[in-house]
Formats: C-alpha cells, sequence, structure tokens
C-alpha cells in the first residue's frame, strides 16, 4: 500500500523568501497569477513571516455561501477555484473565507485560489511552492516522512475560530508540546509576539553616540 503524500504548512520556518509565490505564479493553470501569499505575523514588533494558502476545508465556506455552484471540491478533498463558466464574481466566497484565502481576479471576472497544483499532484509531483521552499515552510510529504523529520513537532488540521471549529486537509505543525488539539485563531489574532521572535527597535527616539562626534 502506497503512503498517502499530504500538505504540511510549517510557519515557524517561513524565511519570508517569497520563493512560493514567485513559483506559484508559474503554475500552468494559474495564468501568471500567486495563488499563495505571504503575510507578517505582527509587522510593528516582529520579522516573522508566515505563508497563507488554501487549506481546502473538509465543510468548505466559500462552497457554501456561492449562489452559482462555481466551487467544488475534488473526489480526495480539494476545494477547486471556481468554473469560470458558473462563477459570476460575486465575491461572497472572498467574504466568507476563515482563512482569507481566495481572489477575486476583477479583470478575469472570476475566483481563482489554491488548489494544490492539481494538475502536478495528480500525477505524483510535488506543488509548485513546495519544491521552491528552502527551509520546508511548505512540506509535502508522507505523515511518517513528517514524523521522522519533525519530531519535535506535530501537525494538526482543527482551527477554532470562536465557536466555530473547522477542520482541514491541510495540515499546520505546531510544538509537540502543545496539549490543545486545535489552533484556535480568534484568540491568536489578538496574541502579541513573545519569546522566540525578533524585534526590529530601530524607530526609537534614542540618541546612539557616534565615536569622534563633538
Amino acid at each position: 500500500m502506497i503512503a498517502e503524500m499530504e500538505f504540511f504548512v510549517d510557519p515557524h520556518r517561513c524565511i519570508g523568501c517569497h520563493a512560493c509565490e514567485h513559483a506559484c505564479a508559474e503554475c500552468d493553470t494559474h495564468k501568471g497569477h500567486s495563488m499563495i501569499h505571504i503575510e507578517y505575523v505582527e509587522r510593528s514588533t516582529s520579522v516573522q513571516t508566515v505563508p497563507v494558502v488554501c487549506m481546502h476545508c473538509d465543510s468548505p465556506t466559500c462552497a457554501d455561501v456561492c449562489p452559482a455552484d462555481a466551487i467544488k471540491r475534488s473526489a480526495d478533498g480539494r476545494v477547486m477555484t471556481a468554473r469560470k463558466p458558473r462563477c459570476i464574481a460575486c465575491s461572497n466566497c472572498v467574504l466568507a473565507c476563515p482563512f482569507g484565502v481566495p481572489k477575486m481576479m476583477t479583470e478575469l471576472e472570476l475566483m481563482m485560489k489554491c488548489d494544490m497544483c492539481f494538475d502536478r499532484t495528480s500525477t505524483g509531483r510535488k506543488p509548485m511552492c513546495a519544491t521552491v521552499c528552502p527551509s520546508e515552510a511548505l512540506f509535502f510529504a508522507t505523515r511518517a516522512e513528517v514524523e521522522l523529520r519533525r519530531g519535535r513537532s506535530r501537525p494538526t488540521n482543527e482551527f477554532r475560530f470562536g465557536d466555530q471549529t473547522v477542520t482541514t486537509k491541510v495540515h499546520m505543525i505546531v510544538p509537540r508540546g502543545r496539549t490543545e488539539s486545535h489552533l484556535d485563531v480568534t484568540t491568536a489574532m489578538h496574541d502579541k509576539p513573545t519569546s522566540g521572535l525578533i524585534a526590529l527597535n530601530i524607530l526609537t527616539n534614542v540618541l546612539v553616540p557616534v565615536e569622534g562626534a563633538s
């Protein structure tokens, strides 16, 4: 039996190089547009970045709110880009997605989003972003390989938005010591970066003495 390949996101490994964005734009089905983007966690106090990809929800809100039934899931659980003949460019999906993923391409009158490079992964290849990520923040592998190479971490695919719980096909890597079975996204939005992050304290009123200056 062949082990299933899965998509893992490890935000702690993201170095903000944007290689994933450039590689994604080269995907044949994306018409030159990147379906992944890099966000700063707390720009005023940290340089920490995180890659934002479609998490491919088990019960996708984007599809639930689509009035034209343009968004479908594949047999293996991927949530696909809206189908051009049906999409009416209403942006309901853009507003409803809890992860902020769908993009309304106004020039195309079409919602486009990450489909985990269906044209590549359906033939046994890795998604474009995972092939170029130098720090393996985006990782496409078997569960056994992740457990072997990330001994201090574990994957989770359960997210909490207030009272709503969302489970996904894509897994987020979290520290193994976390006792929670889910990530509370709403609470995390209000948390400030703590230890382990680099702060850029360059905008201060402190005058730094220069040797030799009078």
